[in-house]
């Protein structure tokens, strides 16, 4: 152990002469461990909502989607298409074609989203697990065409069983004629099964009806032609392997997705919110360092006939600068090691009791706690940044200090 360590931690932890040095040291431990708590509490709570989102869509988007590169549609013929499926790695594929439509209901017309899927898509997809009502899975039996509405869209049309519908679409290529505008669109009608889905996302539950491939082709006047490609993957593979593979395998005609990637607009939103929250809480523990200075200046006229005493015994200038620079480094070490811990302990008792409720614990959310998340890499990241940032706001006004009042 170096002499100016020595010193500096024998000057942290003993009584001082004049004991508002004590409470003004503990304030700037206290203040550094909250902010660094903070840092590990909001940025777990950040990851909790993030890893709740994607669970939520992964019951319904693919592991893989592959959709083209430019334009909207795609052959479902196309050899690159058809080489994915013969993939040792890809366990199922569906095609699949989305895209808006109108529906009559009651005379209340509604836009929605109609995806039509082909028989794979169960097996591509969670869709099973997430169906509710009386029902059979089926979308087209004896020439009728059947539709499986998300749950918010299935209670606006008076519940799962809603009958037989409209759907519009206006043909491809034409321009609306506003004197018998029934010319220029596309009008079939689909058959309720008495199922409903339930994602808990108003983009899928609000607004999206599944159809047959076949039906939605023909509606939308794309025979043989696709939206995109959904792919599972066998269990225990590696999904970033798998999707480099086809990538390379696709070529630059098709873009390959994965879960995120799907959802990037509301995944990006929620990673700038999360940095946003970091650099605000990060100013929080630079204001925190400030009462460091204060304390470390009323040691150093504490500490005056100390540093007499040591400069006879032989100690240089440098070194006892570099006593008061360890006393600062140690109260932020100190500091951030301990809201490091406090946080860890708050998440974990989080996690295992919902201590904090949504809506006061009401059941008209997903989870009834705030869902928390401990990503290893965000501690290392929160630790790293506190001790960074006290080091340095100590450095200058220690070395100033020092030859001002030494």
């Amino acid at each position: 152990m170096s002499f100016p360590f020595y010193v500096a931690r024998r000057y942290l932890f003993s009584r001082k002469k004049n004991n508002a040095i004590n409470i003004i040291s503990g304030i700037s431990v206290g203040g550094i461990t909250l902010a660094t708590a903070a840092m590990v509490c909001v940025l777990s709570g950040f990851n909790g909502f993030r890893d709740l989102i994607g669970s939520l869509f992964t019951t319904f988007d693919p592991q893989i989607e592959i959709v083209p590169a430019k334009g909207k549609f795609a052959a479902m013929d196309d050899p690159a298409l058809t080489a994915v499926s013969k993939n040792p790695d890809v366990a199922a594929v569906s095609g699949c074609i989305e895209d808006n439509a109108l529906i009559l209901f009651r005379g209340r017309p509604t836009v929605i989203t109609i995806k039509g899927v082909d028989d794979g898509y169960k097996n591509s997809t969670d869709i099973l697990s997430i169906l509710y009502g009386e029902g059979d899975y089926k979308f087209e039996r004896a020439g009728v065409h059947f539709g499986i509405p998300g749950y918010g869209l299935a209670q606006q049309m008076g519940g799962p069983d809603f009958g037989t519908i409209q759907i519009c679409v206006p043909r491809k290529g034409e321009k609306i004629n506003l004197t018998n505008p029934i010319e220029n669109i596309n009008v079939d009608d689909i058959t309720a099964t008495g199922l409903c889905f339930q994602v808990h996302q108003g983009k899928y539950d609000n607004g999206m009806m599944l159809s047959s491939l076949s039906f939605a082709q023909r509606l939308f006047e794309q025979e043989g032609n696709i939206t995109q490609l959904e792919v599972k993957l066998k269990a225990g593979v590696s999904e970033d392997k798998v999707k480099a593979e086809l990538k390379k395998l696709v070529g630059d005609r098709y873009d390959v997705r994965d879960r995120y990637e799907q959802q990037e607009d509301t995944f990006n939103v929620m990673k700038i919110e999360k940095v946003f929250a970091f650099f605000f809480l990060s100013f929080i523990v630079l204001v925190a360092c400030f009462n460091i200075i204060g304390s470390l200046s009323m040691l150093i006229i504490d500490k005056r006939e100390d540093v007499s005493t040591l400069r006879s015994l032989g100690a240089t200038d440098s070194e006892i600068i570099k006593i008061f620079l360890y006393e600062g480094r140690l109260i932020t070490l100190v500091g951030a090691v301990a809201g490091v811990v406090i946080g860890l302990v708050l998440c974990l008792c989080q996690q295992q009791f919902g201590l904090l409720k949504l809506g006061g614990g009401s059941d008209n959310f997903i989870v009834s706690a705030y869902p928390v998340s401990i990503h290893f890499l965000d501690i290392l990241i929160v630790l790293f940044i506190v001790i960074l940032v006290g080091f340095i706001s100590v450095w200058y006004p220690v070395r100033y200090l020092s030859k001002q009042l030494l």
